[in-house]
């Protein structure tokens, strides 16, 4: 049994901890292959994140403690996966030196601009460049989206594409329609929900015309005039059931570094339940939609049109929504991807002596 200590920045409740670690263990095990996850931040410090607050020095302190416990037990393992990064602000050497395994390198966002941007700008010139450290010291390097493939490609010679997908025998198409009141649906967290305020003049030319509820899950919805906009809480036993609801999926992004730099995870779990979408035209957006499941959009009246049209046609809405399910289960689905990650883990163990 090949055993691999997986390295995440946060606990379970991360959609990238889920998705891009847990989900893989069970298959993994099936194949040989035993994967512990442990992490530095925890939930709670998430929720009081998202709630706009801290956790206390103390609580930080005892989760970096942890940490360097769990690096301690690394002899156990053949490999590591470091998913984000090992610790915020620790310069890319000296996390490069606490990982004493063989390691795979797993990303999902364009981390690379974290410590350039306005925010660290204090950490700039130590700091810039952490994560191209990190890459050009990994084993291997998994990326979700090509965007970040290609980054990566800059510093390491084995990269492979692992976009973020989901279980399709979990994710199914369930039609719960309470009424007939046109819904488009949004999954995401505080931190995205930003982007939503791309939205706020399209949706409410579509409600002038006709009833229509913005049902936003996770997040802070903006007002929006003449629409009915709605807040649900975020919880995995919902979320599937909440999505089932949506005649349309969406996502906004604005055209930045960072943005191009998602992996457009929200689709293809909109997708997986037989939801047609409609997506800004930016990063890998353009990679999951086809014109087969949705639309790819730059404009409000972009917006606009194709709102209309899925409200007007429900058989284009049907015919959609099987097209992008699937398409997820061909592309995007974890048993499709498993084997992916399961060879780049074999491949990493059977030449551990150049690996280091």
């Amino acid at each position: 049994m090949i055993k691999v200590l997986g390295l995440a920045l946060y606990g379970p409740l991360a959609a990238s901890t889920r998705y891009r670690l847990a989900q893989y263990a069970a298959g993994l095990i099936e194949m040989g292959i035993s994967l512990e996850i442990v992490h530095l931040l925890d939930d709670d410090y998430l929720r009081r994140r998202f709630g706009g607050g801290m956790p206390s020095p103390f609580a930080l302190l005892q989760m970096g403690v942890r940490r360097l416990i769990d690096l301690r037990l690394q002899e156990h393992y053949d490999l590591a996966i470091l998913h984000c990064e090992l610790f915020p602000l620790l310069p890319g050497r000296l996390e490069r030196s606490l990982i004493r395994l063989p390691y795979i390198y797993d990303f999902d966002d364009a981390f690379y601009l974290k410590y350039r941007s306005k925010r660290f700008r204090w950490a700039t010139s130590v700091l810039a460049d952490k994560f191209d450290t990190i890459i050009s010291g990994a084993a291997a390097v998994t990326a979700g989206n090509k965007e970040l493939l290609q980054y990566a490609h800059q510093f390491s010679p084995v990269v492979s594409y692992l976009p973020t997908v989901v279980d399709t025998a979990r994710y199914l198409p369930k039609r719960v329609r309470s009424d007939e009141i046109f819904t488009v649906g949004w999954v995401g967290s505080p931190s995205t929900s930003p982007y939503l305020n791309e939205l706020v003049e399209p949706l409410s030319i579509l409600g002038r015309e006709g009833q229509v509820r913005f049902l936003v899950v996770g997040g802070k919805a903006p007002n929006i005039p003449e629409v009915e906009v709605v807040e649900m809480p975020w919880a995995e036993h919902t979320e599937i059931d909440l999505i089932n609801t949506f005649d349309a999926g969406v996502m906004p992004l604005p055209d930045d570094a960072w943005a191009r730099g998602k992996c457009a995870f929200k689709l293809i779990q909109y997708m997986a339940c037989a939801v047609p979408v409609i997506a800004s035209k930016v990063g890998a957006n353009m990679d999951v939609v086809d014109e087969n499941c949705g639309f790819l959009v730059t404009t409000t009246q972009e917006w606009v049109e194709t709102f209309r049209l899925l409200r007007d046609q429900p058989k284009i809405r049907e015919n959609m929504g099987w097209a992008g399910r699937e398409r997820v289960v061909k592309n995007y689905s974890l048993v499709g991807n498993l084997p992916v990650l399961a060879n780049v883990i074999r491949s990493c163990v059977q030449s551990k002596a150049q690996c280091r």
